[in-house]
């Protein structure tokens, strides 16, 4: 793919003394593997290949300068030795690769969980958090003091470890942005009463900052563009307080947005791409020739190019991109944007698993931060291979193809079969949802990265029990086949349209009133697909009006013509956390009666007979009636391999539909293919008669 211009992304900039190839910043993300007792080698490898991806400075996850500040049990402490042990092995990866790295100085103050590192949470004021669950202990005089000497101590070993940069935390409602707002700063003494005097504290870690780091190394400051909280900093505070920054030393303000707490989402998929730059703008004005960087939903390089030629920004902060592709400058600088595997903001394993204490990954490339416990295994399955294996893959949704990637990258010849006329399974159907476009872009992905690494695809192959003798003479097999919808058991009196979800998913004629029997993630995607008023020309404002950012002035349009029954209490309890809230929100404001707690008794020709939690029972007018009441294994297949006496491996929601999400699928699409291509090796390599 050539004749895309990147001029502005790689255009080479500067952070004060700081040289950069381009204006790509890997923006910060807490991995989970901070605290491994692997001395930093887990986090080496995953920030080096990143350096070598492209990114012109990556910025690593928060690390917290005292015990007070940490995030979680797997937080790393750049002030204790262990800590900075591995931060030296990791800047030392990151320059063998010829890539920059500045280390982010953090402390969560009142989000921290209790006790999580032997100390309890502390803050500005003994506000509540309702992210973290717990009332913080105000900061005494003394205590702040300390505090700053931490930073300062924190910039120092950052520079000894190696570090190009130190980035200072100050954003998404964490311990210097709560002494920003007079939310959760209601002192009245020297850092708090006032806006000046709750400015005094981020100021006073800076000059700090600057201290302990020495002159000319480079400090960057990550600052809230709007807290998205009512009643927080406003607008003429934080670019009074970016120009009190520049004048304190800093060498670049990195723009954030939000708080955890905020009722606007942020992150997730349903907010447009690029909404937040707006906010860089006052901040850029404020910064004078101190360069900006902004970032929060840009997931393609084609979208950073418009805003850097535009000159709002300097740089554009990209951080979920690189777990799902490490390459992708690199990539898009040779012309190659179709290889390119795009950041569906599906939040499942980065975000969700961040805020559960759990290790990192990514859904689109589950290889992402377990580099090195997958290069073991690659090692293993290459160790025992003995010339290049023949396999089979069933299933081109994201476990089948991910397996099939995995086989052919590790030199394999791979084959994969796939019933319908395109790759990508329940992602054909996901990418129809508001939102959830770049699920398509996936898609994608996997038809031009299969195609480049040689994978014989054959689309509109499926395979039946009686033509699956052929497999015998593959080396292994890989069964993805997915899942098939389940139908409830409810009677049926004459209703004119019933069909199952995925016939729900094409567009159906404009005021159809719809009843959508099921409670999980598909039946509250279908509802958001079936009642989304749609665009009218400026998703941007459309989405800031929503949420009271900006006036609105658009005619009513709500249509409440879908209702959602549900059997359970809550609807869709087991998606990601992060998205489920706003998700719900985002249909209702579409108009979506939802109904939980409902037993469906039967359909009927004016639409379905109901009885709710009380007992009462009611009729819910429908013209048509879709079934999403969840999904069974599609696996006729695994008997027939069970006799074929071929190595095998079921994976995703052939394996199991209980819990399914594209996550497990993922994760075991890779697995499936080092395990097998081992095993095959292996079986070779015992046919094989040594000689003497």
């Amino acid at each position: 793919m050539t004749g895309v211009s990147f001029d502005s992304v790689f255009r080479p900039g500067r952070i004060g003394t700081l040289s950069l190839r381009n204006r790509i910043v890997m923006g910060s993300m807490h991995l989970g593997r901070e605290a491994d007792a692997d001395d930093g080698r887990a986090l080496a490898a995953f920030y080096a290949e990143r350096a070598a991806g492209g990114a012109g400075l990556v910025i690593t996850g928060g690390w917290a300068v005292n015990r007070a500040g940490a995030g979680g049990p797997d937080y790393g402490f750049v002030n204790e030795r262990a800590g900075r042990s591995a931060l030296t092995r990791v800047a030392s990866a990151v320059r063998e690769a010829r890539g920059r790295i500045a280390l982010q100085l953090f402390h969560a103050g009142r989000y921290a969980p209790a006790g999580s590192a032997g100390a309890e949470p502390v803050a500005p004021s003994a506000v509540p958090s309702r992210f973290s669950g717990v009332t913080p202990r105000a900061l005494t005089g003394p205590e702040i003091l300390a505090t700053i000497e931490d930073f300062a101590e924190a910039a120092g070993n950052a520079r000894a470890a190696g570090f190009d940069a130190v980035e200072i935390m100050g954003s998404e409602g964490y311990l210097l942005n709560q002494f920003c707002s007079p939310l959760t700063n209601r002192r009245d003494d020297e850092w708090g009463g006032d806006a000046d005097r709750r400015m005094r504290f981020g100021l006073a870690v800076v000059r700090a900052v600057r201290a302990g780091a020495g002159p000319g190394f480079p400090i960057i400051f990550r600052l809230s563009g709007d807290d998205l909280m009512a009643g927080s900093s406003t607008a003429a505070e934080v670019a009074e307080y970016a120009r009190r920054l520049v004048d304190a030393g800093v060498d670049a303000l990195n723009v954030g947005i939000g708080w955890h707490e905020s009722p606007v989402p942020t992150v997730q998929a349903l907010v447009p791409a690029g909404v937040w730059i707006r906010y860089a703008g006052p901040i850029k004005a404020a910064a004078g020739a101190v360069p900006v960087i902004a970032g929060n939903r840009i997931n393609r390089i084609e979208l950073a190019e418009p805003v850097l030629r535009a000159g709002s920004v300097d740089f554009v902060s990209m951080a979920r991109p690189f777990l799902a592709d490490p390459g992708f400058p690199r990539k898009a600088r040779s012309g190659r944007l179709d290889l390119v595997n795009v950041c569906i903001a599906c939040d499942q394993a980065c975000i969700d698993r961040s805020l559960r204490g759990r290790r990192v990954s990514c859904l689109v490339n589950p290889r992402a931060a377990r580099e090195l416990d997958l290069e073991a295994t690659a090692h293993r399955a290459g160790a025992g291979t003995v010339g290049r294996h023949r396999f089979a893959v069933i299933g081109g949704g994201p476990a089948g193809c991910e397996s099939a990637r995995a086989l052919a990258e590790l030199g394999h010849e791979v084959e994969l079969f796939e019933a319908a006329r395109e790759l990508g399974g329940q992602f054909r159907l996901a990418r129809t949802v508001p939102g959830k476009a770049d699920y398509g872009g996936t898609i994608a992905y996997y038809a031009a990265e299969l195609a480049r690494l040689g994978v014989r695809v054959r689309l509109n192959r499926p395979i039946s029990g009686r033509e699956a003798g052929h497999l015998a003479g593959f080396d292994g097999v890989v069964l993805a086949t997915g899942t098939r919808p389940r139908r409830a058991r409810v009677p049926d009196s004459g209703h004119p349209l019933i069909v199952d979800y995925p016939a729900a998913f094409r567009r159906w004629p404009s005021g159809t009133r719809t009843a959508i029997v099921g409670g999980g993630g598909v039946a509250l995607d279908l509802a958001h697909f079936l009642s989304h008023r749609g665009e009218t020309g400026d998703g941007h404002r459309e989405f800031l009006a929503d949420h009271g950012l900006v006036p609105d002035d658009r005619p009513e349009s709500r249509n409440p013509r879908v209702t959602l029954l549900g059997r359970g209490p809550r609807f869709a309890p087991r998606i990601s956390p992060s998205t489920r809230w706003a998700l719900l929100d985002a249909v209702r404001r579409s108009g979506v009666e939802l109904m939980p707690g409902v037993v469906c008794e039967r359909t009927e020709a004016g639409g379905v007979r109901v009885r709710d939690a009380n007992g009462e029972q009611r009729l819910v007018p429908a013209d048509l009636v879709v079934f999403a009441t969840g999904q069974e294994p599609e696996d006729t297949l695994v008997p027939v391999l069970a006799g074929l006496g071929v190595p095998y491996r079921v994976v995703g929601g052939a394996r199991a539909a209980g819990g399914l999400d594209a996550v497990r699928a993922t994760e075991e699409g890779l697995q499936a293919a080092g395990e097998l291509a081992g095993l095959a090796g292996a079986a070779r390599k015992r046919t094989i008669r040594v000689l003497p």
